[in-house]
């Protein structure tokens, strides 16, 4: 039996083959969500010296592959059996091999969510294309919800792609028809961006970022508008009670601005895995 076969004929081994998988790729998330802002940082002095007319100091290639991965402390390169994810961070007891300095917990914590969200994401499909769309989707909103939460960006570079992506899945309706598709791409930009001409207007300065629309289009155009009033539901109430809570144990100042981008990803997960079922209730209910 193939693996084709395998993976069409057992949800079990559907499932598994989606949990492994995605904990090598939570890996690799870790990479982007570590490298694509400073590839961006760098990208953008290079256009401000560009502007200046300024000579801008020659630096060694550095990309999500070049250089290898090695520890942030001592410089040491990480080999193969050191960076199996999940078991090189239990058999090095979270620490680096050679200068004992402690490794973050968020690098394996970004593995096993990855892991986990694969499994639901086959559970809930099963095999086929919309299990695979949406392995994708999911695996770009976790870079995202963890680079905005480093440092408040929601880069083009991969909000711009997901937008085009998710209405390409649904030109054959993958998970909504590609009229609802593009209304949701619109009317999650407008959504947000009236919010913050609004919130601009009011109190005189910016409350939200304008990735923070691109995102919104983007969940917009692969859930589809119907979804749209769920997820802004949900991230609203989620940040504030999370807003409110880190301002009354003193972790942050009123004026202090939190990443919205991983509430709105909370709210895309919701609406991709349970969407549907909790849309039914409401319209039964009332």
């Amino acid at each position: 039996m193939s693996l084709l076969e395998g993976l069409q004929s057992s949800q079990i081994f559907f499932i598994s083959f989606c949990t492994l998988f995605g904990l090598m790729v939570g890996s690799f998330l870790n990479v982007v969500i570590y490298r694509l802002p400073k590839m961006l940082e760098r990208g953008w002095r290079r256009d401000c010296a560009e502007l200046r007319g300024e000579s801008l100091e020659a630096f060694p290639p550095y990309n999500i592959v070049v250089p290898r991965s090695a520890c942030p402390h001592c410089g040491v390169r990480i080999g193969a059996l050191k960076n199996i994810p999940l078991v090189s961070y239990v058999v090095l007891r979270g620490r680096c091999s050679r200068c004992g300095m402690s490794i973050s917990a968020r690098y394996p914590a970004v593995e096993l969510l990855t892991a986990v969200l694969s499994a639901c994401i086959a559970w809930h499909f099963g095999f086929g294309f919309a299990a695979c769309a949406a392995l994708v989707f999911a695996w770009a909103l976790i870079a995202l919800a963890f680079i905005d939460i480093d440092t408040q960006l929601l880069p083009d570079a991969i909000t711009s792609p997901l937008l085009w992506c998710g209405l390409l899945a649904n030109i054959g309706e993958g998970f909504t028809d590609i009229q609802s598709a593009v209304v949701g791409a619109i009317t999650g930009y407008l959504s947000l961006w009236l919010v913050y001409r609004g919130y601009r207007l009011i109190a005189r300065r910016e409350g939200m970022g304008h990735g923070d629309f691109k995102l919104l289009a983007a969940i917009g155009a692969w859930l589809g508008w119907q979804m749209l009033p769920l997820v802004i539901l949900f991230s609203s109430v989620a940040g504030v009670i999370v807003g409110t809570a880190l301002v009354l144990v003193g972790r942050h100042g009123y004026h202090v601005p939190i990443p919205f981008g991983p509430f709105l990803i909370s709210g895309a997960m919701i609406a991709l895995l349970w969407g549907n079922d909790i849309n039914n209730v409401y319209f039964s209910w009332i």
